[in-house]
C-alpha cells in the first residue's frame, strides 16, 4: 500500500515514548473503546466533523445533504455552507513519502531530545502495510515506535514488531468477557500478542488506561500483576480516566454515554504493584 489514511500528526509530543517526538496519528480502530478519548479516529473513512462551539443553529449544513440526499444530513457542500467554517474533513490520505517527509524535516530536533516517530491512531496496526512501509523508509533515520492495542493477527504483529524500535502496548482488561463488553472485542490474541514481545528483545512499555469501576478494581489489579511478572515484566504506565474523555463525540454527531461512575475516584491499587514489585508510573 503506499498510501495510508490518518487523522492528525502532532509535532512535539512528550507522551508518547522516548524524549520529544512526531505522533502520526491513523485513522481507523477495530475496537470500540467506550471510554476512547480519539472517536474520530475510530471509523477507517473519512469524515466531516463539526464543532458545536459557535454553531448558530442555522441547519444550512444540513440543508446542504437534504439537497443533495433527500434527508438531512453532512455533505462535502456542507463545509462551504457553513456560516462560521465549523466543519471539516476528518481523515487525509498520505502516501509514505509524505510522511517520511514530514518526520525527516524534524529528524535532527526529535534525535537531540533522544526522540523520533511515533505511529498511534485510532489503530496503526489495522493499516499494517502502510505502516510497515513507512517503518521501514525510516530505518536507521529516526527511533520508530508504535502504540497500539496489539489487535491483530500473530504474523502481522510479529512482522511490525521486526521493523520497529519501540513498542507502547495498551492492556485494557485482564478478563476476556469483560474487555469485549467494554472495548467490543476480546483480549485472547492482545494477550498472545505481549508475550511474544515480552519474549522479544524490543524495548517496550505496557500501558493500562484506569477506568473507574471498570478494570482499577482489585481483581484486576491482581490478575494484571501476576500476567506482567509471568512475562518477566516489571514496569508499568497508568494513564487515569480522564473527565474530559466526552468532549470530542459531539464533533462526530455522537452523545458520550458509559455505564460506569465517571465520577468515582480512580483506586491505583499501588500496594498490589509494591506486593509484585512492579515499578509504576502514573501520567
Amino acid at each position: 500500500m503506499s498510501k495510508g489514511k490518518i487523522f492528525s500528526i502532532e509535532e512535539f509530543s512528550v507522551f508518547d515514548g522516548p524524549g520529544i517526538r512526531m505522533s502520526v496519528f491513523f485513522k481507523g480502530c477495530p475496537l470500540r473503546c467506550v471510554w476512547c478519548h480519539n472517536p474520530e479516529g475510530q471509523e477507517f473513512e473519512t469524515q466531516i466533523v463539526r464543532s458545536p462551539n459557535g454553531c448558530q443553529e442555522c441547519y444550512a449544513c444540513l440543508e446542504a445533504g437534504r439537497r443533495q440526499t433527500g434527508k438531512p444530513c453532512l455533505v462535502e457542500q456542507s463545509i462551504a455552507v457553513c456560516p462560521n467554517n465549523l466543519l471539516r474533513f476528518c481523515g487525509q490520505d498520505v502516501t509514505v513519502g509524505e510522511i517520511v517527509g514530514l518526520v525527516l524535516k524534524k529528524a535532527e530536533l526529535l534525535k537531540m531530545s533522544g526522540g523520533g516517530v511515533t505511529f498511534s491512531g485510532g489503530e496503526p496496526l489495522a493499516q499494517a502495510e502502510f505502516l510497515n512501509n513507512c517503518l521501514l523508509a525510516l530505518d536507521g533515520k529516526v527511533h520508530r515506535a508504535i502504540q497500539t492495542t496489539g489487535f491483530c493477527q500473530t504474523d502481522t504483529f510479529l512482522k511490525i514488531l521486526s521493523n520497529c524500535d519501540f513498542v507502547l502496548y495498551d492492556l485494557k482488561h485482564m478478563d476476556s468477557e469483560i474487555h469485549k463488553k467494554y472495548t467490543g472485542v476480546g483480549n485472547e490474541k492482545i494477550l498472545e500478542n505481549y508475550k511474544l514481545l515480552a519474549s522479544s528483545k524490543k524495548e517496550f512499555i505496557t500501558r493500562v488506561p484506569l477506568i473507574p469501576t471498570v478494570n482499577d478494581t482489585e481483581s484486576n489489579i491482581a490478575m494484571l500483576c501476576e500476567f506482567l511478572t509471568q512475562n518477566g515484566v516489571n514496569k508499568i504506565e497508568l494513564l487515569p480516566y480522564n473527565r474530559s474523555a466526552g468532549a470530542k463525540y459531539k464533533l462526530v454527531g455522537r452523545d458520550y454515554s458509559v455505564d460506569f461512575d465517571e465520577n468515582a475516584t480512580v483506586n491505583t491499587h499501588m500496594e498490589i504493584f509494591n506486593k509484585y514489585k512492579i515499578e509504576v508510573k502514573v501520567l
